[in-house]
């Protein structure tokens, strides 16, 4: 690289923190506006936390999983004590648990296709149920899940930096890297999966170039994958998703690096719209394939790819001014067949697609 690694310039994602009153707040960078300003929006209501993640404020699987997670715990500390010792003593553990369970599915309904968000709602609920069962009271529970919240942002960036140093040991010197969607620090708390195989593999000099598709209609790659890649000192170009075949037939790309939002037990890959074609082009020009995400998004109760339920946007992320006879068909992801994935990147090691239920 011509310039050190400045990962000290890429902010926190997402935080749960302490107001001045004690109160839970939920720290988050709003995406929407980037590359224009980095904002960091700060809301003590989880309905606030859930519209975030609906409107792609807050988005990237890691990051929503603990998003939904802290949603559950702004509402705890912040409401649902409160409200459940508003009944008898007898009653405020199963008046706060019939709470937490009906906010906790609105919670995890937000975005249907990342199982992360489910996943960080169910860790927590999990918690809840377990120490009212002990006995504690709605506000000791409120505290438990704070402190839960707590320990899965230090896990997310530990799992990130282990992701990292397992997939650049798969690079060449000098790699040139395309990506698609961001997979970066953005979609964690911090570091990134796909990009934090970048961020190790830079670390020591190992990055010549990353190539990042715009990742059409809501551009993650153009608006965020380049912002935090060119403010972490790393050398990036932006292409536009159709010129990922031209750059593949020049031998400019030795290896693809993308994230996931799902992965079934047989390896196939949910991720954003057209991470399939760049794998399908991959697989045509022998460039590897490689997927980059936590043990948290793989879905062992899904046997393929055929059962991840697709999500399906607002039309106008693709047509903004409506044309009277024209459809929109704006699906958020799509599902790479675990037959064009090379490897598997996670915390635990590197696996081929078919070995991640052994």
């Amino acid at each position: 690289m011509s310039q050190p690694l400045r990962l000290d310039r890429l902010p926190r994602t997402v935080e749960l923190e302490r107001d001045g009153d004690g109160r839970a707040c939920f720290a988050y960078v709003d995406q929407r506006l980037l590359p224009g300003g980095l904002s960091v929006a700060r809301t003590h209501d989880w309905r606030v936390v859930v519209r975030a993640i609906e409107t792609l404020a807050v988005r990237g699987a890691p990051a929503i999983g603990v998003a939904g997670a802290a949603a559950v715990a702004v509402w705890a500390c912040n409401e649902g004590a409160s409200e459940a010792a508003s009944h008898g003593c007898a009653e405020q553990g199963s008046r706060f648990w019939e709470l937490l369970e009906s906010i906790a599915e609105r919670i995890a309904g937000a975005r249907p296709t990342a199982v992360n968000l489910a996943w960080g709602v169910g860790r927590v609920a999990t918690l809840a149920r377990e120490v009212l069962r002990e006995g504690a009271l709605p506000s000791e529970v409120a505290e438990s899940l704070f402190s839960q919240v707590k320990r899965m942002e230090v896990e997310d960036e530990a799992a990130n930096r282990a992701i990292g140093l397992h997939g650049a040991a798969l690079l060449p010197e000098g790699a040139r890297i395309l990506t698609h969607c961001n997979a970066g620090s953005l979609a964690t708390v911090f570091y990134g999966t796909a990009l934090g195989v970048v961020y190790a593999a830079a670390e020591r000099g190992g990055i010549e170039r990353v190539y990042a598709d715009e990742t059409r209609p809501v551009g993650q790659g153009a608006r965020l994958s380049v912002w935090e890649l060119s403010r972490a000192g790393v050398p990036t170009t932006l292409i536009c998703d159709g010129m990922a075949a031209s750059l593949m037939a020049k031998g400019q790309v030795d290896a693809v690096i993308v994230g996931a939002d799902r992965i079934a037990a047989n390896g196939d890959v949910a991720n954003k719209i057209g991470t399939y074609g760049v794998a399908v082009l991959a697989a045509e020009h022998n460039v590897p394939f490689y997927v980059a995400a936590p043990t948290s998004t793989i879905d062992f109760s899904i046997s393929d790819g055929s059962l991840i339920p697709i999500e399906e946007r607002d039309p106008s992320e693709v047509l903004p001014c409506p044309i009277e006879g024209v459809n929109v068909w704006n699906p958020a992801f799509d599902v790479t067949p675990a037959r064009y994935v090379s490897r598997i990147v996670t915390e635990r090691g590197v696996f081929l697609p078919h070995e991640l239920a052994e």
